[in-house]
């Protein structure tokens, strides 16, 4: 499907008129509601395999889940950022016909004090009163003492962290709106000197897409294997660092998803999104899923080698493990919607411009089935796919009826 301008509209710094608009990208929608799935599923699958902290605890489990979280976790994200950067070098070419910092701030900041402030406690006062041990406690004093840390650290405290206070899934929303703020200052900067220069402003999108090798593939890879490798030494998984103080970071993924963001932008530009090669993508997608089989067939003598942080070689295979996943099935997701995905309803039109409404209060609709799960007669599976099922669902159907909300439409 040709994924260009529509016929007769203007390209984008081809004629002066950086702020027209390329057509509608169905495949990018369908892109975003899959996405928008994985991460419930993912979300829905922590209490149900993997081993790390989460808001439930004392549940049954499966292996399954656990390799499903595991094998899941490194694009799923990835793939998000590129998706979303892909769109900033249009929103910021319009400001000149609308501020862009104004709404920007509002469409992410204001989300983000609302989960800090408000959904975030909700789920930590639930996991203190159930899975800790220090006494009954008011959500009022808890929320001062205990979330916020105004009070003394109780004797025994049991973490994750002191005090509660988190940002939990809105550390995605954090590193957008700081992207996209760095991408604001590079774009006035660059603008300034293409002014001093008598050029256009806007850079413009390529009247001819520019064509992308499987070399230039295999190129990000090793630049995303190897920044992934390295920060590990230092920062390995599931370590987290208030990075300003506010801003909640896992450095360990940051060479994953800082190159995907820097693509996303370059992908608008020069049209790569449209001539990545079918074979490209599937061959990386074919290696994906290979390593895949692979980690779930021989699980044990590979988790045994591989290390999650040092330097090791155990780290390093990781590294280049994870990567090979990591780009292996995000190619290959985009180069499969973007060739089979011919429209799409206004449903799922109504459900992709809902994305970042469904990413914002997925968590606590997902928390609170996996809180009425703990009774239902059912193995690890069980929970999981009606969780899983249920929760996106409801998360769909809940961000589309509060977008019809005037207000919260200007924000989500």
């Amino acid at each position: 499907m040709r994924t260009g301008p529509a016929a007769g509209a203007a390209l984008p710094g081809t004629t002066g008129q950086a702020t027209d608009r390329p057509a509608r990208l169905h495949y990018v929608d369908s892109i975003r509601i899959a996405l928008s799935a994985l991460v419930i599923f993912h979300h829905a699958a922590q209490a149900y395999g993997p081993q790390d902290w989460w808001y439930v605890e004392d549940q049954p489990t499966a292996q399954w889940i656990e390799d499903f979280a595991v094998l899941n976790a490194p694009f799923k994200m990835s793939l998000f950022f590129l998706v979303a950067a892909f769109f900033l070098p249009a929103a910021v070419d319009r400001r000149r016909e609308r501020p862009y910092l104004g709404p920007r701030l509002r469409k992410l900041g204001g989300p983000i004090l609302v989960g800090f402030f408000l959904l975030i406690p909700v789920l930590m006062y639930a996991y203190y009163l159930n899975f800790r041990h220090h006494g009954p406690i008011g959500f009022g004093d808890y929320y001062w003492n205990i979330y916020l840390g105004a009070g003394p650290e109780p004797e025994g405290w049991s973490g994750p962290i002191w005090p509660d206070r988190q940002f939990g899934h809105l550390w995605f929303i954090q590193h957008l709106l700081v992207y996209s703020l760095l991408y604001l200052v590079w774009r006035a900067v660059v603008d300034r000197i293409r002014t001093r220069r008598g050029l256009p402003a806007a850079p413009g999108v390529r009247r001819t897409p520019e064509n992308i090798s499987g070399l230039a593939v295999l190129s990000f890879a090793v630049v995303v294997a190897v920044g992934t490798a390295v920060l590990r030494i230092r920062y390995p998984v599931d370590e987290w660092i208030p990075v300003a103080e506010i801003i909640q970071t896992e450095p360990a993924d940051l060479a994953q998803h800082l190159p995907f963001v820097i693509a996303g932008v370059l992908a608008y530009r020069r049209g790569w999104q449209e001539t990545i090669r079918p074979r490209v993508a599937y061959a990386w997608f074919a290696a994906a899923a290979v390593l895949s089989a692979g980690y779930v067939s021989f699980r044990e003598p590979l988790t045994s080698f591989f290390a999650w942080g040092g330097a090791s070689a155990g780290q390093f295979a990781w590294a280049g493990y994870e990567t090979v996943l990591c780009v292996g099935f995000a190619l290959g997701l985009v180069v499969f919607f973007r060739d089979h995905v011919r429209g799409t309803s206004r449903l799922q039109r109504g459900a992709a411009n809902a994305t970042f409404a469904i990413y914002l209060i997925h968590l606590p609709i997902v928390v609170g089935l996996q809180y009425l799960a703990r009774d239902v007669p059912l193995d690890a599976s069980g929970r999981f796919l009606i969780v899983a099922g249920v929760g996106f669902a409801l998360s769909v159907a809940a961000a589309l009826v509060l977008r019809r909300t005037p207000v919260v439409r200007a924000v989500l």
